[in-house]
């Protein structure tokens, strides 16, 4: 399936990499960008990613397809704003790390015939921006779908379709579900991560090598991007928090104990784990 008009609204990262990936694909015949920032504009006009670029959602008239590329805490306003713009047909969605809270806010608040179907390309990078785009980033990595309980099936089909197209592999989650899922898979790597680089003394920073560095790679993300993450999963990071306590008092009782045995044990148990990933 080809979509005509493609809106991607935040054209950082993963908006720009979607819209690359679209053009090599030909997921579209024309894609536009909106995005607040004047240069994020230019340099996507400039260098072939967007055909368009707009400031504001009322560029979402001419689309058949918009996709938020914002962080969490804005795509339910957004996609509700946009929606007044659109036409009867036409499909709204996004890329956020977190689905319920968008889904609850977005859930009968748009006009008849416009359906937004939640999206989460699980791919990305610790950096940021448009400059770091890539038309490979989607290339068979997973994409959860999560629709509302009302979404009809062309409309699923066809952002089932859509992505495909871009390289991706779909898989169709319950929102909460997905969220759930993500605190342990993404969410907590990530928070782990920042708390790893946030207590190391600056008189060890010269001492660290490439196990300290790829352990708190993730920790170089945005922090207003990934509090917003946080906030919207709260009670599944909780829980994922509260797994992780647990785990790692067994490894505070083993080096109490001095049990090697069982320390050995704790570390086969994840290393198990990693090998099968």
């Amino acid at each position: 399936m080809r979509i005509n008009t493609l809106a991607i609204v935040g054209v950082g990262l993963i908006g720009g990499s979607i819209a690359l990936a679209a053009r090599r694909r030909g997921g579209a015949v024309r894609i536009i960008g909106i995005d607040r920032q004047a240069e994020t504009r230019s340099q996507a006009l400039r260098d072939g990613t967007i055909d368009d670029a707009y400031m504001d959602l009322t560029a979402a008239a001419c689309a058949d397809l918009i996709l938020f590329c914002t962080p969490v805490d804005t795509i339910a306003a957004g996609v509700i704003e946009a929606a007044t713009h659109c036409r009867p047909g036409t499909l709204l969605s996004d890329t956020g790390s977190t689905k319920a809270a968008i889904l609850r806010d977005v859930q009968g608040r748009l006009p008849s015939g416009v359906e937004f179907i939640g999206s989460h390309p699980l791919a990305g990078s610790e950096k940021h921006g448009l400059a770091h785009a890539s038309a490979q980033l989607l290339e068979g990595r997973l994409v959860i779908v999560t629709p509302p309980p009302d979404s009809t099936d062309t409309a699923l089909s066809q952002i089932r379709d859509f992505w495909t197209v871009l390289g991706a592999r779909v898989q169709v989650m319950d929102a909460e579900e997905h969220d759930r899922a993500l605190a342990f898979t993404s969410h907590l790597p990530h928070l782990l991560s920042s708390a790893l680089a946030g207590i190391l003394p600056p008189e060890l920073y010269d001492l660290t090598a490439t196990g300290f560095r790829d352990a708190t790679r993730l920790a170089a993300g945005q922090p207003s991007l990934w509090s917003a993450i946080f906030h919207a999963n709260q009670t599944h990071l909780l829980t994922a928090l509260d797994r992780l306590d647990e785990q790692l008092q067994r490894f505070r009782e083993a080096l109490r104990q001095g049990d090697r045995a069982a320390l050995e044990a704790l570390l086969q148990q994840g290393k198990k784990v990693r090998d099968v990933l």
